[in-house]
This record gives C-alpha cells, structure tokens and sequence, in this order.
C-alpha cells in the first residue's frame, strides 16, 4: 500500500470513528424520544381493535377479590375497597393492554398492589380490577388519540365498581382509592357515579387519590365529596401529587401536562386551575411544612407476598403543600430511591413514602363513619432499652 493509500485509509476509519460518536452523541441526547416512538402503537385509536372486554362476573377479570364477596363474615374488616392500579403496560401495538399481559401482570402483582392496596387491607376487604388501561405511551403524549385510549380505559372502571357494587351488601361502607392514572380515573367515577347517588356518598368513609394531578374545585368545600381538612373526618378525599423539592423542573412538568376530567367526560388541560393537595402526613389541605418526624413510615414492600405487612421505616421525608403540589425532600433510604428501567421511572414508584400513614388515616376515617374504634390503643412506645447477652446451654444428658 503506497503512502497515500494509507493516509487515504486513516482519513476513513478516522472520519468513521467521528460518525459513530456524533451517531451515539445524538441518540443519547434525543433517547427518550426514541423510546416514546417504539411504544407509539402507529395506528390512530378510531381503527385500533382493542383487546376482548374483561367479564368482571369472572375471579380472572381481578387481581384482588374476596372469596365470598356477597357473604362478609365476623373476621373480616368492616369496609370494602375499591382499588385501581397505575399504569401497568408500556405499550407498543396496543393503545390499551390486555388484561392478561404477563409483564404488565408482574408489575401490578410485584409493585403496585403491595406498595398501595396493601395500607388498605387492616381496613377493609380490596377488590382491585384488572382493566384494559392505557399504555404508558397514551400518558406521555397530548394526542387525541391517547386521551380516547383513556376514555376507553374508564369504562372498565365503571363496570368493574358496578359489578362490586351489586355483589357486596348493600350496606357496607366504601373506601375508593387508586394512585397514580389508577386516581386519575377515579376522580371520574366519582364524578360520573358516585356524586349522583347519594345513598352511595354516605358509605363512602374516604377517597384516596395517591400521587395523581387533580383539579381542586372539583373537591371544594360543600362539594360531596370535598377534600379532608383534618384527620378522622369521613367522607372526604385525600390526594396529591408528588414532587420532589430539588427538582423543580419535574414539578413544573407534572402541573403544565396534567390532563383532568370535565364533567361531560372530556380530559382537558389543567390551566390555571389549582390542583389538590392533601398531606398525607397530617391528613389536611394545610400549607406547613410537616417534618419528617410526623411522616409514620414508609416501606418497600415490592415483591412481598400479598397480605403481609412491611417492615416501616419511618421519619424518611418531609412534605408541603406548594403550589398544588405536595414537595418532598430526599428519602435518607436507599431503598425508597428510584430504579430500574427508562419505562419503569415514568411509573409508580417500587415503594410508598406514606404507607403507615395511609393505614392509619385509614382507620381513622373509618372509625368516624362507624363510630366505633376497629383495633385496641397502640402498645406505649418503648422508654428504655435492655441489653440482651449470650449465654452458653450445657446439655443434659
């Protein structure tokens, strides 16, 4: 090879070594961009065919069920809960998931049910639906066609709360709650159901919209269902939004996309409205800041086996309502930080910052509705300490 033929070829593999590193410079900074179009279904919703409608007459259509929901004996807690999951399915092909998505499933059985159906269960029996959501994909775009996919996605709500509501005694108090789009939902079904039946409104010991965008005059005061103003009020709704106080930028994102549900059933922007904000920690709309001292503990509870308690770890984080949102400081755990994959960060989270604090504001409200305490006072906390040392054990032969 001549001494031009070789400066010719280091002036190729040269000039394609800068290729691949402006190629692999502009897939990193437009990444997420390209993850959004691999899950975009590429088909407007007007042609989609969705999946078959779950048939919620049938044990597989929940993933929570009571073995005998008409028939609630003495060792059973005295309110039913009616539980939507977050999203679930990332999506890809389908606007909205199959109820049978094995990944889809995974998350919801490993992640959500345990970290936020799991504070209702010293309260009540948890019927939780599997519904044909909308994918991840649906909430991270302003399309037309996303918000139809979530219209759909309510229908199964509406039909999977009727079906409940026709097998439980008639008389039984309610709590309803869902997080994150699982909330989002349920802010209609009360609007749509809930608020025409006032019958319904008195069962209802409390409402819980976690970690959801919603429009605060829709719970305003002399409203059916408002929003809590202290502990132990019944009938009332508690709900917020998270964001953490060192990112600012995700707190204004979470406001400026925040779709909410008008009353003929549209999903509009939130615009100027306020958005509701219920600390969890003191079970009001108050503006204090309620230090991490107050917060009853948090917990890790992704992959524990259903009906188990976790282990709490309280005083993790501080919280305040700002500007509609509820702001955060840091989790001193390390277990109580987010992980996983791309998808898995724009879903909920594999923990509850609030878990104790939801199971007791829980039974508290229940309580009032019932007028009765459900458990003993709480053991006195532990004043002093005794220091255990190992003995040897002789065998007795």
């Amino acid at each position: 090879m001549t001494g031009g033929s070789r400066g010719l070829a280091r002036y190729g593999i040269g000039a394609l070594a800068v290729a691949v590193v402006l190629l692999a410079g502009a897939m990193f900074l437009f990444r997420e961009g390209i993850r959004r179009t691999a899950l975009d279904p590429k088909q407007p919703f007007q042609t989609y065919s969705p999946p078959p409608a779950p048939d919620y007459a049938k044990p597989g259509a929940w993933a929570l069920l009571p073995s005998d929901p008409g028939h609630p004996d003495a060792t059973d807690p005295p309110v039913d809960v009616f539980f939507v999951h977050s999203t679930t399915y990332d999506g890809g092909k389908d606007w909205n998931a199959p109820i049978d998505d094995r990944a889809a499933q995974r998350f919801l059985t490993r992640v959500d049910l345990p970290n936020f159906a799991g504070p209702f269960l010293r309260v009540g029996r948890v019927f939780a639906p599997r519904y044909r959501e909308a994918s991840l994909y649906a909430y991270l775009t302003l399309r037309d066609d996303a918000r139809e996919a979530r219209r759909f996605a309510y229908r199964d709500v509406e039909a999977a709360f009727a079906n409940m509501l026709r097998r439980i005694p008639p008389d039984r108090p309610l709590i309803i709650a869902g997080v994150d789009q699982g909330a989002n939902l349920i802010t209609h079904l009360l609007q749509q159901v809930v608020e025409k039946d006032p019958a319904l409104q008195k069962r209802v010991a409390a409402v819980y919209l976690m970690d959801a965008v919603s429009a605060a005059d829709v719970f305003r005061a002399g409203s059916p269902l408002p929003a809590c103003t202290q502990r132990r009020q019944a009938g009332c709704v508690v709900g917020w939004a998270g964001a953490r106080m060192d990112d600012p930028t995700r707190a204004s994102r979470r406001l400026d996309r925040a779709l909410v549900w008008s009353r003929d059933g549209q999903l509009e922007n939130l615009g100027g409205r306020p958005a509701l904000c219920v600390n969890p920690m003191t079970g009001s709309t108050g503006g204090d800041v309620a230090s991490a001292r107050l917060n009853l503990g948090a917990a890790n509870a992704t992959g524990l086996e259903w009906g188990l308690r976790p282990a709490f770890m309280a005083h993790q984080v501080s919280a305040q309502c700002l500007g509609g949102l509820l702001r955060l400081s840091r989790p001193f755990s390390s277990s109580l930080q987010r992980s996983g994959s791309w998808a898995e960060r724009y879903k909920a989270p594999p923990f509850n910052l609030f878990y104790a604090d939801i199971e007791a504001d829980a039974e508290g409200r229940v309580e009032t509705l019932l007028g009765q305490r459900l458990y003993g006072p709480p053991a006195p906390p532990i004043q002093t300490s005794v220091e255990v040392r190992d003995f040897p054990i002789h065998r007795m032969d």
